[in-house]
């Protein structure tokens, strides 16, 4: 797998709490936009992202931002 899924055409925004994430990089994972471990079989790891407090984000979900793990909009040249 040289390039990741895309696992959707827009970002996912949501409130984090703080704590450590771990943003899905293949694309394949069933709990986007977090890793579930599904990238085992690929040549992708997850990024770590640490919050120390809450904090409105937008997940990159169609994994070519040039900013991940957060949407750079991208999504709209795929």
């Amino acid at each position: 797998m040289n390039e990741p899924h895309i696992a959707g055409t827009a970002p996912l925004v949501m409130e984090v709490q703080p704590g450590t994430y771990y943003w899905c990089a293949c694309g394949l994972s069933k709990t986007q936009p977090f890793c579930d471990g599904s990238h085992r079989s690929t040549g992708f790891v997850p990024v770590e992202i640490v919050f120390s407090e809450p904090k409105k984000v937008a997940w990159c979900a169609c994994k070519h931002s040039n900013k991940k793990p957060f949407c750079d909009g991208s999504h709209r040249h795929l």
